[in-house]
């Protein structure tokens, strides 16, 4: 898959079959869209394009607004649109300048000028340009002066899509990290640094290693305990991670720690991945390290179990 930036000179994209839209999450309710994207294209012969604005349109117009959680990253959707056989993705920079584009001069500028668009395919309720005032119907009526035929993808599809996206949300927030993978598709993942911490798992006999999200805007899952599984560089382990504050130990500063099972490499400053198997306990402050410790030890067995399986 080639990814352009809009801003940059946009090569010719034969047949160019475009679907506009954030797709956080890469969802099974996505991929059913994303794959008639790619099945219509090559009938065609043509090549399928993902058109995606970034950063997210309400980080830019409501900034004070601090409630919006991603489920992916840009560089995480970029690799999951790659795997559905997307062919190029072109990121739109979205800015406030941006959003006061007439959707007449967005879909000229962009789908007729830049794309060459061949063909259209969006939802029912996708809107183009300022105040989302070009509708399908709009597109629709004037496909033969802008040159493209435009689909429209079921409203069912965008109903599921929706609801699909609101419950992997809200099961991530639950912590049913097994309920949210059964939506994705896979399991949920995040991508971090490697960090130094304060050493107290290495006391316990239990070393971890503080992972750093640099996005402030990627769902979190709920605190506590989960089984998991950690890639650093090519290889994938087992581990347990943990998500909160450590009351027992601290709790002031909210951290995500993972002790990684039969590894004892350094491995900081690198970038790891994380993915979330299953939720194990909530986090909770115990009366000693001692107790912590057996508790640990539990975890470990549960885990070992269930990464098993």
């Amino acid at each position: 898959m080639v990814i352009i930036d809009a801003n940059q000179a946009i090569p010719n994209i034969p047949n160019a079959v475009v679907t506009s839209g954030t797709f956080d999450g890469v969802h099974f309710g996505h991929k059913k869209i994303l794959k008639k994207i790619v099945k219509t294209a090559k009938k065609i012969q043509g090549k399928s394009v993902v058109l995606t604005f970034w950063p997210h349109p309400r980080f830019v117009l409501f900034p004070e607004e601090k409630t919006l959680k991603l489920l992916t990253t840009f560089e995480e959707k970029a690799e999951l649109l790659e795997e559905v056989g997307i062919d190029y993705l072109i990121k739109v920079n979205f800015t406030k300048e941006f959003s006061q584009l007439s959707s007449e001069n967005f879909i000229q500028k962009m789908l007729v000028d830049a794309l060459k668009t061949n063909k259209l395919i969006i939802g029912y309720d996708h809107r183009f340009g300022k105040n989302r005032t070009g509708s399908f119907e709009y597109l629709k009526e004037n496909s033969m002066r802008f040159g493209f035929e435009v689909e429209e993808i079921p409203r069912q599809d965008i109903d599921d899509v929706g609801v699909s996206s609101t419950k992997i949300r809200q099961a991530l927030f639950h912590g049913e990290v097994d309920h949210a993978a059964e939506l994705l598709g896979r399991r949920y993942s995040l991508t971090g640094t490697v960090v130094q911490g304060k050493r107290v798992g290495t006391e316990l006999g239990f070393p971890t290693a503080n992972i750093a999200v640099k996005e402030d805007f990627k769902l979190i899952p709920k605190d506590g305990s989960y089984a998991a599984k950690i890639q650093i560089g090519q290889v994938w382990h087992k581990a347990m991670v943990n998500i909160g504050v450590r009351p027992t130990v601290d709790g002031l500063n909210k951290v995500i720690e993972a002790h990684i099972f039969d590894f004892n490499e350094d491995i900081y400053s690198q970038t790891v991945k994380i993915e979330f198997v299953q939720f194990l306990r909530e986090e909770k402050k115990f009366d000693s390290l001692e107790d912590l410790k057996s508790q640990l030890e539990k975890d470990k067995t549960s885990s070992l179990l269930l990464l098993k399986e």
